[in-house]
């Protein structure tokens, strides 16, 4: 029974190792820095999982950058360093981040952040609100998000388009699968 549990621990270690392994200290940094211009916080920029995590664990910080991007987004901010107010603190944050336009699948659960899970995720999702930022007037970071492009085109360009059978569909020359064997044959 001990080496199963064991055996069970070492396999979340080394599920734990490759979630951080996804993490960038250089992209961390950035949102720190980010976070500091916009909040006026003087706070450690070091992009290090111990300093990112210790800065923003309680969620008062990421509530105050809503707050600074959105005015009064997130109505309470406790104070409190007790779990569960802590947890209430990055649960609000990340209500406020959806509503500012953060995809959902680009935010994190709150114990990503509260048990150290995945700090990875947190970091996609401060680089994800640091380019929606720039829709509120607020300085951005990241990648300039993509503007939509659409095309119209007209019926005949459209009719023109079906009768052509691109490569992209495939060709096999008249090849078939006669004399294809896998496996043993059937013998009754």
């Amino acid at each position: 029974m001990a080496t199963n549990r064991a055996t069970k621990s070492g396999f979340a270690a080394e599920a734990q190792r490759k979630v951080n392994a996804k993490y960038s200290e250089e992209l961390a940094h950035e949102s720190l820095e980010w976070i500091m211009k916009l909040t006026g916080d003087n706070i450690n920029t070091a992009g290090d999982m111990d300093n990112f995590y210790e800065v923003l664990k309680d969620g008062q910080l990421l509530c105050k950058l809503v707050n600074c991007i959105k005015p009064s987004i997130v109505k309470k901010v406790n104070s409190s360093q007790m779990a569960f107010k802590c947890m209430e603190n990055i649960n609000a944050f990340l209500e406020a981040a959806k509503e500012l336009g953060v995809p959902a699948q680009e935010t994190f659960q709150t114990v990503d952040l509260w048990e150290r899970q995945n700090l990875n995720s947190v970091v996609i999702c401060l680089q994800s609100l640091g380019r929606k930022a720039g829709n509120y007037g607020k300085p951005s970071i990241g990648p300039k998000e993509a503007e939509k492009n659409e095309r119209i085109f007209s019926e005949e360009k459209l009719k023109a388009g079906q009768t052509i059978i691109g490569l992209q569909m495939g060709s096999n020359k008249g090849a078939n699968q006669s004399g294809i064997n896998f496996g043993n044959t059937r013998h009754m």
